[in-house]
Protein backbone atom coordinates (compact mmCIF):
# COMPACT_ATOMS: atom_id res chain seq x y z
CA UNK A 1 0.00 0.00 0.00
CA UNK A 2 2.83 2.33 0.60
CA UNK A 3 3.83 1.81 -3.34
CA UNK A 4 0.09 3.49 -4.27
CA UNK A 5 -0.20 6.05 -1.51
CA UNK A 6 2.74 7.56 -2.84
CA UNK A 7 1.67 7.38 -7.04
CA UNK A 8 -1.77 9.13 -5.39
CA UNK A 9 0.15 11.29 -3.06
CA UNK A 10 2.18 12.56 -6.75
CA UNK A 11 -1.00 12.40 -8.82
CA UNK A 12 -2.61 14.62 -6.27
CA UNK A 13 0.18 17.65 -6.13
CA UNK A 14 -0.94 17.81 -9.98
CA UNK A 15 -4.80 17.61 -9.52
CA UNK A 16 -5.66 19.62 -6.48
CA UNK A 17 -7.52 15.97 -5.66
CA UNK A 18 -9.27 15.74 -9.29
CA UNK A 19 -11.70 12.58 -9.10
CA UNK A 20 -12.30 10.85 -12.18
CA UNK A 21 -14.72 8.49 -12.44
CA UNK A 22 -14.05 7.32 -15.63
CA UNK A 23 -11.07 5.66 -16.99
CA UNK A 24 -10.17 5.58 -20.84
CA UNK A 25 -7.03 3.49 -22.01
CA UNK A 26 -6.45 4.74 -25.44
CA UNK A 27 -4.61 2.40 -27.90
CA UNK A 28 -2.02 2.39 -30.41
CA UNK A 29 -3.07 5.26 -32.78
CA UNK A 30 -5.90 6.07 -30.56
CA UNK A 31 -4.72 9.02 -28.35
CA UNK A 32 -5.52 11.98 -30.30
CA UNK A 33 -8.60 11.93 -27.82
CA UNK A 34 -6.38 12.79 -24.96
CA UNK A 35 -4.86 15.74 -27.38
CA UNK A 36 -7.72 17.56 -27.73
CA UNK A 37 -9.61 17.30 -23.68
CA UNK A 38 -6.72 17.61 -21.78
CA UNK A 39 -6.81 19.70 -18.39
CA UNK A 40 -3.52 18.72 -17.29
CA UNK A 41 -1.02 15.79 -18.07
CA UNK A 42 1.03 13.92 -16.17
CA UNK A 43 4.16 11.69 -18.28
CA UNK A 44 4.58 8.09 -16.66
CA UNK A 45 8.19 8.92 -16.02
CA UNK A 46 7.29 11.02 -13.58
CA UNK A 47 4.92 9.09 -11.64
CA UNK A 48 6.51 7.21 -8.77
CA UNK A 49 6.21 3.28 -9.25
CA UNK A 50 4.70 3.58 -13.01
CA UNK A 51 6.25 1.89 -15.80
CA UNK A 52 7.75 3.91 -18.80
CA UNK A 53 5.96 3.05 -22.17
CA UNK A 54 8.35 2.68 -25.09
CA UNK A 55 5.99 1.78 -28.14
CA UNK A 56 5.83 4.45 -31.11
CA UNK A 57 2.71 6.11 -31.29
CA UNK A 58 2.21 5.96 -27.54
CA UNK A 59 3.20 9.39 -25.69
CA UNK A 60 3.02 7.27 -22.35
CA UNK A 61 0.99 9.74 -19.96
CA UNK A 62 -1.73 10.59 -18.00
CA UNK A 63 -4.26 12.84 -18.87
CA UNK A 64 -7.34 14.18 -16.64
CA UNK A 65 -9.75 16.06 -18.57
CA UNK A 66 -13.40 17.09 -17.92
CA UNK A 67 -15.38 16.07 -20.98
CA UNK A 68 -18.60 17.52 -20.52
CA UNK A 69 -20.32 16.71 -17.14
CA UNK A 70 -17.76 13.42 -16.98
CA UNK A 71 -14.48 13.78 -14.75
CA UNK A 72 -12.36 11.69 -17.04
CA UNK A 73 -8.66 9.97 -16.86
CA UNK A 74 -6.48 8.44 -19.73
CA UNK A 75 -4.14 6.95 -20.22
CA UNK A 76 -2.49 7.97 -23.56
CA UNK A 77 -0.67 4.89 -24.13
CA UNK A 78 -0.46 1.72 -22.19
CA UNK A 79 2.50 -0.37 -21.22
CA UNK A 80 2.85 -3.97 -22.83
CA UNK A 81 3.78 -7.27 -21.10
CA UNK A 82 6.47 -7.70 -24.35
CA UNK A 83 8.48 -4.80 -23.34
CA UNK A 84 9.85 -6.30 -20.52
CA UNK A 85 7.20 -5.40 -18.32
CA UNK A 86 5.63 -7.37 -15.42
CA UNK A 87 2.00 -7.69 -15.45
CA UNK A 88 1.93 -6.18 -12.26
CA UNK A 89 3.44 -2.98 -13.58
CA UNK A 90 1.26 -3.54 -16.71
CA UNK A 91 -2.08 -3.04 -14.83
CA UNK A 92 -0.76 -1.26 -11.76
CA UNK A 93 -2.29 2.28 -13.57
CA UNK A 94 -5.72 0.33 -12.96
CA UNK A 95 -5.17 -0.05 -9.34
CA UNK A 96 -4.35 3.92 -9.31
CA UNK A 97 -7.35 5.00 -11.67
CA UNK A 98 -9.30 2.82 -8.65
CA UNK A 99 -7.96 4.62 -5.93
CA UNK A 100 -8.67 7.73 -7.50
CA UNK A 101 -12.32 6.86 -7.71
CA UNK A 102 -12.76 5.52 -11.19
CA UNK A 103 -15.70 3.05 -11.64
CA UNK A 104 -16.10 2.69 -14.94
CA UNK A 105 -12.81 1.83 -17.74
CA UNK A 106 -13.00 1.88 -21.20
CA UNK A 107 -10.35 -0.06 -22.54
CA UNK A 108 -9.31 0.69 -26.56
CA UNK A 109 -7.06 -1.28 -28.69
CA UNK A 110 -5.42 -1.87 -31.77
CA UNK A 111 -6.12 -5.71 -33.23
CA UNK A 112 -6.15 -8.37 -36.02
CA UNK A 113 -9.35 -9.82 -37.87
CA UNK A 114 -9.68 -13.53 -37.23
CA UNK A 115 -12.78 -13.29 -37.84
CA UNK A 116 -13.47 -12.99 -41.79
CA UNK A 117 -16.19 -10.80 -41.98
CA UNK A 118 -14.66 -8.05 -40.40
CA UNK A 119 -12.82 -5.61 -42.20
CA UNK A 120 -9.52 -3.06 -41.33
CA UNK A 121 -11.45 0.08 -39.97
CA UNK A 122 -14.04 -1.75 -38.28
CA UNK A 123 -14.84 -1.28 -34.56
CA UNK A 124 -15.66 -4.41 -32.36
CA UNK A 125 -16.65 -4.31 -29.07
CA UNK A 126 -15.35 -7.13 -26.84
CA UNK A 127 -17.97 -9.57 -25.35
CA UNK A 128 -15.53 -11.58 -24.10
CA UNK A 129 -11.82 -12.72 -24.35
CA UNK A 130 -9.21 -15.39 -24.60
CA UNK A 131 -6.05 -14.75 -22.18
CA UNK A 132 -3.13 -16.85 -23.95
CA UNK A 133 -0.31 -14.50 -22.76
CA UNK A 134 0.43 -17.81 -20.60
CA UNK A 135 0.27 -15.95 -17.49
CA UNK A 136 -2.56 -13.92 -14.96
CA UNK A 137 -2.04 -10.26 -13.53
CA UNK A 138 -3.74 -11.35 -10.55
CA UNK A 139 -0.35 -14.28 -9.57
CA UNK A 140 0.99 -13.33 -6.64
CA UNK A 141 -0.06 -11.98 -3.11
CA UNK A 142 -3.55 -10.66 -3.02
CA UNK A 143 -4.49 -7.17 -1.41
CA UNK A 144 -7.71 -7.65 -0.32
CA UNK A 145 -8.61 -3.69 -0.27
CA UNK A 146 -8.77 -4.44 -3.91
CA UNK A 147 -10.53 -7.89 -4.77
CA UNK A 148 -10.87 -11.32 -3.42
CA UNK A 149 -8.49 -13.79 -3.99
CA UNK A 150 -10.26 -15.60 -6.46
CA UNK A 151 -12.63 -13.27 -8.36
CA UNK A 152 -15.43 -14.09 -10.74
CA UNK A 153 -14.67 -13.51 -14.68
CA UNK A 154 -18.14 -14.55 -16.10
CA UNK A 155 -18.77 -11.07 -16.86
CA UNK A 156 -15.57 -9.02 -17.38
CA UNK A 157 -17.42 -6.77 -20.25
CA UNK A 158 -20.07 -5.53 -18.29
CA UNK A 159 -23.70 -6.51 -20.52
CA UNK A 160 -24.87 -2.91 -19.44
CA UNK A 161 -22.12 -1.11 -21.11
CA UNK A 162 -22.31 -3.29 -24.46
CA UNK A 163 -26.34 -2.04 -24.46
CA UNK A 164 -25.54 1.25 -24.20
CA UNK A 165 -22.37 1.73 -26.97
CA UNK A 166 -25.04 -0.28 -28.85
CA UNK A 167 -27.49 2.20 -28.84
CA UNK A 168 -24.76 4.45 -29.38
CA UNK A 169 -23.51 3.03 -32.51
CA UNK A 170 -27.33 2.87 -34.13
CA UNK A 171 -27.92 6.64 -33.53
CA UNK A 172 -24.63 7.17 -35.14
CA UNK A 173 -25.05 5.16 -37.95
CA UNK A 174 -22.00 2.90 -36.83
CA UNK A 175 -21.94 -0.61 -37.80
CA UNK A 176 -20.28 -1.80 -34.85
CA UNK A 177 -19.07 -5.60 -34.83
CA UNK A 178 -18.85 -7.89 -31.69
CA UNK A 179 -16.37 -10.64 -30.95
CA UNK A 180 -14.36 -12.15 -29.08
CA UNK A 181 -10.65 -11.09 -28.45
CA UNK A 182 -7.74 -13.32 -27.70
CA UNK A 183 -4.50 -11.57 -25.83
CA UNK A 184 -1.30 -12.99 -27.14
CA UNK A 185 2.27 -11.77 -25.36
CA UNK A 186 3.79 -10.09 -28.89
CA UNK A 187 5.71 -8.41 -29.93
CA UNK A 188 5.90 -10.92 -32.67
CA UNK A 189 2.81 -11.32 -34.69
CA UNK A 190 0.99 -14.29 -34.60
CA UNK A 191 1.94 -16.94 -36.74
CA UNK A 192 -0.93 -17.97 -39.45
CA UNK A 193 -1.10 -21.42 -37.63
CA UNK A 194 -2.06 -19.76 -33.92
CA UNK A 195 -4.46 -17.41 -35.43
CA UNK A 196 -6.24 -20.96 -37.14
CA UNK A 197 -5.93 -21.90 -33.43
CA UNK A 198 -7.31 -18.64 -32.35
CA UNK A 199 -10.72 -19.02 -34.63
CA UNK A 200 -10.94 -22.39 -33.67
CA UNK A 201 -11.06 -21.55 -29.96
CA UNK A 202 -13.56 -18.62 -30.50
CA UNK A 203 -11.55 -15.29 -31.29
CA UNK A 204 -12.90 -13.17 -33.33
CA UNK A 205 -10.11 -10.62 -33.22
CA UNK A 206 -6.23 -11.14 -31.92
CA UNK A 207 -4.09 -8.45 -29.92
CA UNK A 208 -1.15 -8.16 -27.44
CA UNK A 209 -3.00 -5.90 -24.61
CA UNK A 210 -6.52 -5.71 -23.20
CA UNK A 211 -6.80 -8.31 -21.40
CA UNK A 212 -4.71 -7.37 -18.02
CA UNK A 213 -6.12 -4.54 -17.60
CA UNK A 214 -9.52 -5.75 -17.71
CA UNK A 215 -8.38 -8.74 -15.50
CA UNK A 216 -7.55 -6.45 -13.04
CA UNK A 217 -10.14 -3.95 -13.58
CA UNK A 218 -12.84 -6.49 -13.52
CA UNK A 219 -11.15 -7.79 -10.04
CA UNK A 220 -11.34 -3.79 -8.57
CA UNK A 221 -14.72 -4.02 -8.92
CA UNK A 222 -14.90 -1.75 -12.15
CA UNK A 223 -17.90 -1.91 -15.00
CA UNK A 224 -15.25 -2.54 -18.38
CA UNK A 225 -15.95 -1.93 -21.43
CA UNK A 226 -13.66 -2.81 -24.26
CA UNK A 227 -13.61 -1.77 -28.01
CA UNK A 228 -11.07 -2.80 -30.50
CA UNK A 229 -10.14 -1.12 -33.75
CA UNK A 230 -9.35 -3.66 -36.16
CA UNK A 231 -6.47 -2.63 -37.77
CA UNK A 232 -5.43 -4.99 -40.02
CA UNK A 233 -6.39 -8.94 -41.46
CA UNK A 234 -4.82 -11.59 -38.88
CA UNK A 235 -1.99 -13.32 -40.12
CA UNK A 236 -3.05 -15.78 -42.80
CA UNK A 237 -5.93 -14.22 -42.98
CA UNK A 238 -4.89 -11.66 -46.14
CA UNK A 239 -1.61 -12.69 -48.02
CA UNK A 240 0.04 -9.12 -47.04
CA UNK A 241 2.74 -9.00 -44.49
CA UNK A 242 1.43 -7.25 -41.23
CA UNK A 243 3.55 -4.18 -40.11
CA UNK A 244 3.11 -1.50 -37.52
CA UNK A 245 2.60 1.19 -39.98
CA UNK A 246 -0.29 -0.47 -41.00
CA UNK A 247 -1.89 -0.41 -37.28
CA UNK A 248 -0.87 3.17 -37.08
CA UNK A 249 -2.42 4.19 -40.58
CA UNK A 250 -5.72 2.47 -40.14
CA UNK A 251 -6.35 3.26 -36.38
CA UNK A 252 -5.96 6.50 -37.46
CA UNK A 253 -8.09 6.71 -40.09
CA UNK A 254 -10.47 5.26 -37.63
CA UNK A 255 -10.24 7.55 -35.74
CA UNK A 256 -12.88 9.97 -36.38
CA UNK A 257 -15.44 7.38 -35.55
CA UNK A 258 -13.78 6.28 -33.06
CA UNK A 259 -13.87 9.42 -31.00
CA UNK A 260 -17.41 10.42 -31.72
CA UNK A 261 -18.55 6.69 -30.34
CA UNK A 262 -16.42 7.64 -26.98
CA UNK A 263 -17.70 10.72 -26.66
CA UNK A 264 -21.14 9.85 -26.95
CA UNK A 265 -20.66 7.25 -24.78
CA UNK A 266 -19.18 9.29 -22.18
CA UNK A 267 -22.63 11.36 -22.40
CA UNK A 268 -24.94 8.27 -21.61
CA UNK A 269 -22.84 6.54 -18.56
Amino acid sequence: MVMINDTIDYINTYTDNFQPEIGLILGSGLGELADEYCDFAISYDKIPNFAKSTVEGHKGQLVFANIGDKKVVMMQGRNHFYEGHSLRDVTYPIKVMKKLGVKVLVVTNAAGAVNKNFEPGDLMVITDHINMMGTNPLIGPNDSEFGVRFPDMSEIYNKDLIEIVNKIGKSLDLDLRHGVYMAFTGPSYETPAEIRMAKVLGADAAGMSTVPEAIVANYCGMKVLGISCISNYASGISSKQLTHDEVIETTGNAKAKFKRLILTLLDNI
